[in-house]
């Protein structure tokens, strides 16, 4: 087995009721928030910077600058908002990580907080798993009872107040903008930017932003210090992520390790893929990143790497799917949940994943000719960088990357009047022309 994993978020979740807060603090929790209080909040914002934290949410963007963004003559209140409506097909760190280890997160939440000098922060969960909105919002209590959260916390002088708040079921909401919109009571729907939330987020107040894993991991840069999170991982993306593997794998499951890791270790660490059959395509950051093929295991799991080969990292998301699996079908069962998840509030996404499901679901029953591949790219091209938000591109991401690699197979529909893999089994299609 690859010896790569760096347990650190995921370090504690196999210990006797690690979601409790004596476990928590047994294992040395609540210690970085002793010496955060000690800092000035410039020096934790710095050593953020320092550490080459990036999101952890998809875009990758630098946390401690996106701290740095607040105006702090602003006379309004500023508020920390942290993401945690995991809503993105494949994507399962972050349930998992509140499930396990919800003082994690409330820790770092209440040392970005200080850092940004705000005094209240919102934890906005998917509306759908009420058994994480219940374990979060225990362990906000605990936190209260133990002096860790409310007015002048260990004697510090500093208030904070944090609420769990439960969406209503929404993947737009992951947005950022249509998140704020959620919270202050609206239509879950994109906003218009400028301004951005540093200056005008939450009620028109300066807002900071973040997913809940980019949260997680202060405490532990605030322990360990700057270096030691940036000695981990690649020149410009340092540090450790949760991976999710999913899909056809022995294990699928969560792994931590250090970002610039490779698939193929990754699939050594997940007991390989399923005997008998081999990997077809994979998905770097859950469905609304371009996908990849086997010709990639080898390319680093980092923001770059993923750049330069035309696709994103993402939320780490790695859906795995061997030759059995219709690329096709794949394909159009995504973009039929991005068509239902649209808010409807742009022309080229509300219409234009209506179209692309149309144009998909034809092609995978056969029907249609060979230039009906060329109307999908020209429908995915009239989106892409058209919509309001990112869900319009996300929509057309595997449908692109997916004619780029296997348009043999989008052929073959048409050619045997349907899906070719609705066949009998010892015949189902491959791409290079064999059975298996």
């Amino acid at each position: 087995m690859v010896d790569t994993l760096t347990p650190v978020l995921t370090k504690n979740w196999g210990q006797d009721r690690a979601w409790t807060l004596p476990a928590y603090e047994a294992q040395g929790g609540y210690k970085a928030l002793e010496k955060a209080l000690s800092m000035a909040p410039d020096d934790l914002i710095t050593a953020v910077k320092e550490s080459g934290l990036r999101g952890r949410g998809g875009a990758g963007f630098p946390t401690g600058m996106k701290w740095s963004f607040i105006p702090q003559d602003n006379p309004k209140p500023k508020y920390l908002v942290v993401n945690a409506d995991e809503s993105e097909p494949g994507t399962c760190k972050d349930i998992p990580l509140m499930m396990a280890s919800p003082h994690t997160l409330v820790e770092g939440v209440i040392i970005s907080s200080f850092a940004i000098r705000a005094n209240k922060a919102f934890i906005y969960i998917r509306g759908e798993v009420l058994h994480v909105i219940r374990r979060v919002q225990a362990a906000v209590a605990e936190a209260y009872a133990a002096g860790h959260l409310g007015t002048d916390i260990h004697g510090s002088g500093y208030d904070l107040d944090i609420v769990v708040h439960a969406g209503a079921g929404a993947y737009i909401c992951g947005e950022e903008t249509a998140l704020l919109e959620g919270l202050e009571g609206r239509r879950g729907q994109p906003r218009l930017r400028p301004p951005f939330p540093a200056v005008a987020g939450l009620y028109a107040s300066p807002t900071v932003i973040n997913n809940v894993e980019s949260i997680a991991s202060v405490p532990s840069i605030v322990a360990n210090g700057p270096e030691w999170f940036s000695s981990m991982g690649t020149e410009k993306s340092k540090g450790f992520g949760i991976f999710s593997l999913s899909g056809h794998v022995n294990r699928p499951g969560q792994y931590e390790a250090p970002l610039g890791i490779t698939l193929r270790e990754l699939i050594d660490l997940a007991g390989g893929i399923r005997e008998g059959h081999q990997l077809k395509f994979w998905t770097p950051g859950g469905s609304s990143t371009p996908l990849l093929t086997d010709e990639h295991l080898d390319l680093p799991l980092d923001f770059e790497s993923m750049g330069a080969a035309g696709t994103m990292l993402g939320t780490r998301a790695l859906q795995l799917f061997d030759e059995t699996t219709c690329v096709v079908r794949a394909v159009l069962r995504w973009t039929e949940f991005y068509k239902h998840e649209s808010c409807g509030k742009c022309t080229p996404c509300r219409e234009g994943t209506w179209w692309l499901v149309q144009t998909l679901a034809a092609l995978e029953q056969g029907k249609g000719r060979e230039s009906d591949l060329d109307l999908l790219l020209d429908q995915c091209e009239n989106i892409l960088g058209r919509s309001f938000c990112a869900l319009g591109d996300g929509a057309t991401s595997p449908i692109s990357s997916s004619v780029k690699f296997f348009r043999d197979e989008y052929l073959a529909h048409l050619t045997h009047g349907g899906c070719p893999f609705d066949a009998a089994a010892s015949t189902a299609f491959s791409p290079a022309g064999a059975s298996v």
